[in-house]
């Protein structure tokens, strides 16, 4: 290992130990000039290693393993229900829009009411079943192999489906989403059926509280620049929102 990658290796666990470092502290941290730090931290940030930040950077943080759907319902209850209000707003009426599997995406369901000649595809039943009797909402359910934690339909036969589906919106949730490591789940067979139902629409609205912004999981889903729309609450870290604008995702506060 060279001394450059040595320094490096140094500096990104100086950052997680400390959450966060200024260029000027790393400098006199590790004897090296400014301009040294800032190109170390370039490729920190490339690599994945930590996150760039105004002046410095800050610790990419992981998320941690989500319980089954039912025991998440409960988790940050108030803020999802505001997300679901406001994602619910962004839809018009007579439109056809795919909403995916979750707990927030289940909010966005509920606060349906009141849209008229709607079509919702899902491959969630527990959005299915948040629509059940709403007499202007058709609903399209995917086939597929229930995976029960999550009430979804996932797998080959889901993945055809969506090949043959087109909305106008696709509403969806995630474990973790950060400007430099994109959207990533902890699910990989699952992570193939959200990428087949991102392509399903020319607008994707990605709904996730604050304790998804930010952090990082197992497995790539997607770039977070495939997000046009982001619906959080302004509990999320404010640094992680302006890195995503950056990229040019709308941010909406509920």
């Amino acid at each position: 290992m060279t001394l450059g990658a040595e320094r490096r290796q140094a500096i990104a666990q100086f950052i997680r130990a400390h959450r966060r470092a200024t260029v000027e502290e790393l400098s006199a941290q590790f004897g090296v000039s400014e301009a040294t730090i800032r190109r170390d931290l370039e490729r920190l940030d490339g690599a994945g290693a930590i996150q760039r930040a105004h002046g410095g950077a800050v610790a990419i943080e992981r998320a941690s393993p989500e319980p089954p759907v039912l025991r998440r319902a409960a988790e940050h209850a108030d803020e999802k229900r505001r997300i679901g209000l406001a994602a619910a707003a962004l839809i018009g009426d007579g439109e056809t829009v795919f909403i995916g599997s979750g707990t927030t995406t289940a909010e966005v369901a509920r606060h349906l009411a009141g849209k008229r000649d709607l079509k919702v595809i899902t491959n969630a039943l527990n959005v299915a079943v948040q629509l059940a009797d709403r007499p202007d909402i058709a609903v399209i359910i995917t086939g597929g192999l229930l995976r029960a934690s999550e009430q979804s339909m996932i797998g080959y036969l889901t993945e055809q489906a969506l090949r043959g589906l087109h909305a106008d919106k696709v509403i969806i949730g995630i474990r973790a989403v950060s400007a430099a490591q994109g959207l990533t789940s902890d699910y990989g067979v699952e992570t193939m059926v959200d990428r087949a139902i991102i392509g399903c629409a020319p607008q994707v609205v990605l709904v996730a509280d604050h304790s998804k912004i930010g952090k990082v999981a197992t497995v790539m889903l997607a770039p977070a620049a495939a997000v046009h729309t982001l619906v959080t609450t302004a509990e999320a870290p404010a640094e992680a929102l302006a890195a995503l604008r950056d990229l040019g995702v709308a941010v909406v506060l509920a």
